[in-house]
């Protein structure tokens, strides 16, 4: 039975790239499927934007800036650590966390594991959010509306933030994994309000748990703008070719699904 969904390979060039954090390592198959490799570094800025397309053009044979079409490569499948490195180097997009009025401190209290505990100096992990917002709002264990959403002050503070350049938002609220009309609205007015990366809790992480539901929805928020920009760059240099990449689950994304 045959697959449609699979891309078609017939006559073109497939790549496997493992972008790494000193290394990419480019594998092609040619059209008559004898296998080449090539090896260069990640990170040359004087000679190269980007290692990846820069290790197709060389097995391909092209010229530096020369597009990769799809009229001869079939399809790119990639790892990378771009988000890995963006996370262990501190170098995400600044983050604003938004969350209900009261639990300001919740991801920086956590669950309070004590690892070592005679330890008498405790070094906290550096926060990714860069400020916090307190919206006025509760709902309840059971979906009621213990206090509505001030989305007045919500506006008011988010474009406040929005004024000092912040553009990525992580939006986690009481309950909201499963009732989420106020994290809802609260996307809605950051939209409004101009911001281009809204990360919801609802969205990101639906899981009942506060804590682990808020750490994933600001690491989302933290590195999504870093890897949309990386998937971006490498899309333009690559018209028209299929291009996916490998998640941490194992398995294969397209460009445009990524996260």
């Amino acid at each position: 039975m045959t697959d449609h969904s699979a891309p078609t390979t017939d006559g073109k060039w497939q790549f496997w790239i493992d972008r790494g954090g000193t290394f990419t390592d480019v594998v092609g198959k040619m059209p008559d499927g004898t296998v080449v490799t090539h090896k260069l570094l990640s990170e040359n800025p004087e000679q190269y934007t980007d290692a990846a397309v820069t290790g197709i053009r060389h097995l391909l044979g092209l010229g530096k800036g020369e597009p990769v079409t799809a009229a001869r490569v079939a399809c790119v499948k990639m790892g990378t650590t771009v988000a890995t490195n963006a996370l262990l180097e501190r170098k995400g997009e600044p983050t604003l966390l938004v969350i209900t009025r009261g639990f300001r401190d919740a991801l920086r209290i956590a669950y309070q594991n004590r690892p070592k505990l005679f330890a008498r100096h405790i070094v906290l992990p550096e926060l990714l959010y860069c400020d916090v917002v307190e919206a006025q709002e509760r709902m309840g264990a059971h979906g009621d509306v213990v206090e509505a959403l001030d989305q007045a002050g919500l506006r008011e503070a988010l474009r406040m933030h929005h004024l000092g350049g912040i553009r990525s938002v992580a939006i986690v609220l009481m309950h909201g994994y499963r009732y989420c009309q106020h994290e809802q609205q609260a996307k809605q007015i950051a939209c409004e309000v101009g911001f281009t990366q809204i990360s919801t809790s609802h969205e990101t992480s639906p899981m009942m748990k506060f804590v682990s539901r808020g750490d994933t929805t600001v690491v989302d928020a933290y590195l999504s703008p870093v890897l949309r920009r990386y998937v971006e760059q490498v899309q333009q240099e690559m018209p028209g070719v299929q291009l996916f990449f490998m998640q941490s689950s194992g398995g294969l994304a397209d460009a445009s699904s990524f996260r």
